[in-house]
């Protein structure tokens, strides 16, 4: 039980981690113009593709994690939910806000954090993300597959 937990808490790292650091370099070489839609902080088609892309390969590591320190492909279904629950509550979150008070208009290049602060992620992105997130993270422990013993 306790290597459940690890694994599943590691994997949970895991996909932070390497979804920030992609999403940061995609950022990086993409910049603001290409990143965001013409003078806002609407997020283009490109990155929106981007960003499925980089945060279905960090649930796949995750669900990979997950499995080679649990030693065991359920942990991965653990890590699943909470994929689901944390990103279905975010999204929800969302549905739910009131007015928002960061600015829309964008002018020029913005750094990297202004940009992760007042980017304008559309509702139904919000809600395809966990799922996403949760099938990256089964196929990666399907990947892994359980250690023979």
């Amino acid at each position: 039980m306790g290597r459940s937990i690890l694994g599943v808490v590691a994997g949970y790292v895991v996909m932070f981690l390497l979804i920030f650091l992609t999403f940061s370099a995609a950022y990086l070489a993409m910049g603001a113009d290409a990143a965001f839609r013409a003078g806002n902080y609407e997020p283009s088609t490109l990155w929106l593709v981007v960003s499925f892309a980089l945060g279905f390969l960090g649930a796949l590591a995750g669900g990979c994690t997950c499995v080679w320190i649990a030693k065991r492909v359920k942990a991965a279904h653990a890590l699943a939910a909470l994929v689901m629950v944390i990103g279905l509550a975010t999204a929800g979150m969302m549905m739910g806000a009131a007015s928002d008070a960061r600015p829309t208009a964008r002018t020029g290049d913005v750094p990297n954090m202004e940009a992760m602060m007042n980017a304008r992620q559309p509702l139904w992105v919000a809600f395809v993300n966990p799922f996403l997130g949760a099938v990256g993270v089964l196929l990666g422990a399907r990947l892994k597959g359980e250690p023979s013993q």
